[in-house]
């Protein structure tokens, strides 16, 4: 599990950032059933199955995350909050975007419009 020290300013639950998801999480740590609940305010709320001890209950959610979003755990960066409720998370290249996220699609504002992959980026013939 990665982490780094600063965040990024949101107007919303969750930014584009190129091809990285950024996400503001309220964690629900001792629930019965890990699940992503409702949006509150500026943040989405995901209940966690997991204790709040020593990082766990992050843990656990990061492995939930990289199910939900289908990519490897070492593509979600917990910029901060591993040891806090209040955490925001970077998802490089999500292969899939969870119905509450979806919902979110149209308001969803993105920080660059930078190409999904270098390969987009690169022009389709070789200048003349």
């Amino acid at each position: 599990m990665k982490s780094s020290k600063s965040g990024l300013e949101l107007s919303s639950f969750c930014q584009w950032d190129g091809d990285t998801l950024v996400l503001n999480i309220l964690g629900r740590p001792r629930a019965n059933k890990t699940r992503i609940g409702k949006v509150i305010g500026k943040q989405l709320e995901i209940h966690v199955a997991e204790n709040p001890v020593r990082g766990k209950a992050t843990a656990h959610l990061v492995k939930f995350l990289a199910g939900e979003f289908e990519v490897a755990e070492s593509s979600i960066v917990v910029v901060f909050g591993v040891y806090n409720v209040n955490k925001q998370v970077r998802i490089t290249a999500p292969k899939r975007l969870p119905s509450a996220i979806e919902k979110q699609q149209g308001t969803v504002s993105r920080v660059q419009d930078q190409p999904k992959s270098l390969f987009n980026a690169l022009p389709s013939q070789p200048p003349v």
